[in-house]
């Protein structure tokens, strides 16, 4: 018997660690290509550009916090992502032209999304696991 698609993709979905990795790595490239390989109007390099590579530092800190399972960093890191998300979210709206920048964008959206659902799914999860074995809880 086959079973339910929603077992099938659940196995694949990233952990949360690595999920970080990814999007902090994506985050740190696209902010460095932002900046040095993208001139503005002007002739001149923006410093907006760097804000997802900060992000991206910010996220590789925090990383091992998320490894021993820190429930305040993880929750940080979460509302960090969600916050990059949405702004790249609006200044992907706003670029008219497909050019470098608007697919610097949807990079940052899509490894944001990526880590989005694995910090959820991993929420989900320990949620779950405390409820199974409630004599562990502290």
């Amino acid at each position: 018997m086959c079973r339910p698609v929603y077992l099938r993709i659940k196995k694949r979905i990233m952990k949360a660690p690595i999920a970080n990795l990814l999007n902090a790595f994506i985050l740190i490239a696209a902010g460095l290509y932002g900046y040095f390989g993208i001139t503005g109007t002007d002739g001149n390099h923006s410093l907006t550009a760097l804000i997802p590579a900060a992000f991206g530092v910010i996220f590789l800190l925090m990383h091992k916090g998320l490894v021993n399972q820190n429930k305040i960093i993880a929750h940080v890191i979460v509302v960090l992502t969600l916050m990059l998300l949405i702004m790249c979210f609006i200044r992907f709206n706003t670029i008219a032209d497909w050019d470098a920048k608007k697919y610097i964008f949807l990079a940052c959206i899509i490894s944001n999304l990526i880590a989005l659902v694995a910090f959820i799914a991993s929420f989900i999860a320990a949620r779950k696991a405390r409820r199974q074995n409630p004599v562990n809880n502290a």
